[in-house]
Formats: C-alpha cells, sequence, structure tokens
C-alpha cells in the first residue's frame, strides 16, 4: 500500500476529512481540496498536500489534478464528494438552480475523471469512489435536485465501469442515507431500520473498501450505505 496517492475533494469535513483521514491511516498519500482553508490544517496533520478550490470550478479541478501529479508521480484514488445541492418545491426550483446543481453533482464527476483517467492508465489503472446519496435510488421530495442529478450520477457510474474496465480502472458511487455530520431529527431517526444515522467513519470504512485491492472485482456499483431505508 506504501505510495499509493489519493484525492479527496470536499475534504475539510464530514464525509471528506472522514475519508481523508481513514485513506491517510492506511498510508496512502492524500491531496485534499475544499473551498475552506482548513482543508490546508487537516493535509498538514495528514502529513499531505491541500488546496482552496471549489469542485465546480473545471479550471481548480485541474489544478487539483495537476498538483497531485507533478508531487507524487501518480494517482491511484480518487473520492468524488461535494457539498449538497439546492432544495425547494419541484416545480419552483429556479433553472439557476438546476444548473448550479448539475455542476454541483454530476459535472464535477465528469470534468475530474476526464483529466484523472490518463493518469491512472499510465499507472496500469485505478479506482474512483463517488459520495452520492440515498435519493438517487429512493427519490424525495425533500432533496428533488439531488434525486434526480444523483439518479444520473448512477447511470454514469455505470457507463464509466464498463467503459473503463478493460482499463483496470473502477468507479462506484456509495449511496449514504443520513449521517452524523449534520443534525437527523428524532422523526427522521425513527424512520431509519436500523435507529440511527450513519457514522461518517461508517462511510470512509466502505469507501476505503471499494478503493482497496480486496474489492478489485467490484465496479460499476451503488452501494447504499443507508440503515435499510432504502429497500429495492
Amino acid at each position: 500500500m506504501a505510495g499509493k496517492v489519493a484525492i479527496i475533494t470536499a475534504a475539510s469535513r464530514g464525509i471528506g476529512a472522514a475519508c481523508a483521514m481513514e485513506l491517510a491511516k492506511r498510508d496512502y498519500r492524500v491531496v485534499l481540496m475544499s473551498t475552506t482553508e482548513s482543508v490546508l490544517d487537516l493535509a498538514k496533520e495528514l502529513d499531505g498536500i491541500g488546496l482552496v478550490g471549489n469542485v465546480t470550478n473545471a479550471d481548480d479541478m485541474l489544478k487539483l489534478v495537476n498538483l497531485a501529479y507533478t508531487s507524487c508521480g501518480r494517482v491511484d484514488a480518487l473520492v468524488n464528494n461535494t457539498g449538497h445541492p439546492p432544495k425547494g418545491d419541484l416545480l419552483v426550483i429556479s433553472d439557476d438552480e438546476w444548473h448550479d446543481a448539475l455542476d454541483l453533482l454530476l459535472m464535477n464527476v465528469i470534468r475530474i475523471t476526464r483529466y484523472i483517467v490518463p493518469i491512472m492508465k499510465e499507472n496500469g489503472g485505478g479506482a474512483i469512489v463517488n459520495i452520492s446519496a440515498f435519493g438517487a435510488q429512493e427519490p424525495n421530495l425533500s432533496f428533488p435536485t439531488s434525486s434526480v442529478i444523483r439518479s444520473g450520477l448512477s447511470a454514469f457510474t455505470r457507463l464509466f465501469a464498463k467503459r473503463y474496465g478493460q482499463d483496470n480502472i473502477r468507479m462506484n458511487s456509495v449511496l449514504p442515507g443520513f449521517v452524523d455530520s449534520y443534525d437527523v431529527s428524532e422523526e427522521i431517526r425513527q424512520s431509519i431500520p436500523v435507529g440511527r444515522e450513519a457514522t461518517v467513519e461508517e462511510i470512509a470504512g466502505t469507501v476505503s473498501f471499494l478503493l482497496s485491492d480486496e474489492s478489485s472485482y467490484i465496479t460499476g456499483q451503488n452501494v447504499r450505505v443507508d440503515g435499510g431505508m432504502v429497500n429495492i
């Protein structure tokens, strides 16, 4: 495992930070990006590299990939994490908000994947995990833009796996339910079959597995980590 390099976006807190810490424990050199400068402190703590940038900015994403490659000479793993998209009543959400959500949840993945695939091919392969959400498989009116656009991310994940499996590059998506990085009401908590929200460490553990050699035959999957909320 020594010498492997992982890029994680939206890595200053929550799931992104938990993934960074878990992968650093597994001897990955982590290259982190977030919109807040606290990501630089986390990168320093983990003996990694930090960059302040936004996943919706194509130039920032290219800068991130170039930083990882020029600093480390390779990229083995990519965790596509983001913030939360606009919410609202289904037909009240504006065109601009839908486009913002598209940039945040789908185009970010497509753009950085374009940049990173040539590097992974050069390495002889790699693994990508997208942080999605349960609404991709069970649309929820409380999260309309997330539900619609992340279902598209699920399709992209499957298509990518078919196209680049021959290059030993895998892509999977992780679909959390409710997570302890945000306040969860007791009503929602009681609706979860296991009776609680996930910890960010549980999500990070799943991500770490999907990036590891132990999951080398798993690709194109949308893996729910939702405590049984979606039953399909």
